[in-house]
């Protein structure tokens, strides 16, 4: 009796991680969702110069693209980005409007723990979040137990998309080809 019970608290546990990974919403389905089904035209903003030591800052380490694509209409940018929680990318989007974080969404989670940063509970606290001059979120962002890492990469997703939103409104950029 006592071996059914462990593997099927093993198998439940195996179920839970098999659960946790995965795909939660296609980008595109993000961005059409994001521009009311009718996203614009992909754009691309340069990580050169100033900006790409900002970036780098921000991130921590070095954008895995010289170039990063955005979507943008009116004063709405919406962002697919990615950065790593512990070992694996976690890809996030973003909608900036007129300067502040309007929303923020795991799309797809690859690590083995802290996917408890998907749910509206803690993606909530990104809601009317702003950039400070030193590219730091101007609140404080609250944790999950276990989830630090993963916590870690929304926080400087969310700084980073907030930062080029800012960047596209002031200076040149090219559209994608």
């Amino acid at each position: 009796m006592p071996i059914k019970i462990l593997l099927i608290v093993f198998l439940a546990g195996i179920s839970a991680l098999a659960l946790a990974r995965g795909t939660y919403q296609e980008p595109e389905d993000f961005l059409s969702e994001s521009f009311a089904g009718e996203p614009p035209e992909a754009e691309v903003i340069w990580l050169t110069g100033e900006r790409k030591g900002i970036a780098n800052k921000i991130l921590g380490h070095s954008y895995t693209s010289l170039r990063v694509r955005y979507w943008q209409q009116a004063e709405r940018s919406a962002w697919i980005l990615e950065e790593v929680g512990k070992d694996l990318p976690i890809t996030v989007g973003v909608v900036i409007d007129t300067g502040h974080l309007e929303r923020i969404k795991v799309l797809v989670f690859r690590e083995s723990r802290g996917w408890e940063i998907r749910h509206p509970f803690f993606t909530e606290q990104f809601n009317e979040t702003r950039l400070k001059e030193n590219h730091q979120l101007d609140r404080q962002i609250d944790g999950i137990s276990g989830a630090t890492l993963s916590v870690r990469a929304m926080k400087k997703l969310a700084a980073l998309a907030l930062y080029l939103d800012a960047e596209i409104r002031k200076q040149d950029v090219s559209p994608t080809p």
